[in-house]
């Protein structure tokens, strides 16, 4: 059971938290092939073979390893290597990567998610850490953060203990003073653990705990979170 004597912020995941990240991710693909095949429709064809576009992808993390956590540079130069594997004008990498970009962050909001980040928000400092590269502004939400600590920013990822201490610092407290909220078993619960943090597991399709160290917490919807809160 949460202890809620020691929580003091909330460090919270968002894709698949507070939004279905797949839906939104294969919409921007859709409209960034619309758009190549305006702009540089023999990249269209290229990109449109998934093999074609995990082996670029492949080739620049090879080239640029210093950019293995940065999802945005990974999906911008994917692009750009493309374009120059077609002949067509690499520039256009920009352009393109911001018409994926803006589609991506076009995400739809579990029903329980925004009353329930205004709720917490109201209570707590908040912070954002995700492994993504979602624009809590762009989305409309960041109002709700005290600050976003994204594994394209900070250098490294989930579940790499440095990325959970930095949010805490972020949110100016200790990491054990922290309460950290995610989708995902073994990137947020067991990483939040090892950091000495309490542990929510959001676990929307109600699927079997798979881990042997538990989360503190385990909810169907942020609503029973703000619950317990309100109790």
């Amino acid at each position: 059971m949460l202890d809620l004597t020691r929580i003091k912020a909330i460090t919270l995941d968002l894709d698949d938290t507070l939004w279905p990240v797949w839906p939104a991710i294969i919409r921007a693909e859709q409209v960034l092939g619309d758009w190549l095949s305006l702009h540089a429709p023999l990249t269209c064809v290229l990109f449109a073979d998934a093999t074609v576009r995990q082996a670029l992808r492949q080739q620049f993390s090879q080239q640029h390893p210093e950019f293995r956590h940065d999802l945005t540079a990974q999906r911008r130069e994917t692009i750009r290597l493309a374009l120059q594997h077609c002949g067509e004008n690499p520039q256009l990498a920009e352009p393109a990567f911001d018409v994926f970009f803006a589609e991506r962050n076009r995400v739809t909001l579990f029903d329980d998610a925004l009353p329930g980040l205004a709720f917490l928000a109201s209570r707590l400092p908040v912070v954002a850490l995700s492994n993504g590269n979602a624009d809590i502004h762009r989305i409309g939400i960041g109002a709700y953060f005290k600050a976003s600590v994204s594994a394209r920013q900070f250098g490294v990822s989930k579940p790499d203990p440095r990325i959970f201490h930095a949010a805490a610092q972020a949110a100016g407290v200790q990491a054990h003073e922290v309460l950290h909220v995610g989708d995902d078993a073994a990137l947020d619960v067991l990483a939040a653990l090892d950091c000495g943090m309490q542990t929510v597991w959001v676990n929307r399709d109600k699927q079997p705990w798979p881990h042997a160290a538990q989360p503190h917490l385990s909810v169907t919807t942020l609503t029973e979170l703000c619950d317990l809160f309100g109790a």
